[in-house]
């Protein structure tokens, strides 16, 4: 998957957890989840699990921590599927 495949996606598992729908089309690698789209910690965890299963991988915890902003989402989310090749 390209990195612009990776984000279409990733937008959809992001929306229910954000108000700011308008926002959420303009995203971009330095948009952060918490203080650009208002994503509580709480669903940063639903976000992952969310991920984990939209595009069948595992993120382990170290990952997990990382993603913080939309480019390091794409960023893990590319390594683990790389991983399954």
């Amino acid at each position: 998957m390209t990195r612009q495949e990776i984000l279409s996606e990733l937008k959809k598992v992001i929306s229910p957890y954000t108000t700011n729908k308008e926002l959420l089309e303009s995203i971009d690698d330095n948009t952060d989840l918490i203080a650009d789209l208002k994503i509580n910690s709480a669903n940063l965890v639903d976000i992952i699990i969310d991920a984990e299963a939209k595009y069948d991988i595992e993120i382990d915890y170290d990952s997990a921590d990382k993603m913080v902003n939309v480019g390091n989402c794409i960023d893990v989310i590319s390594e683990k599927l790389g991983q399954k090749q």
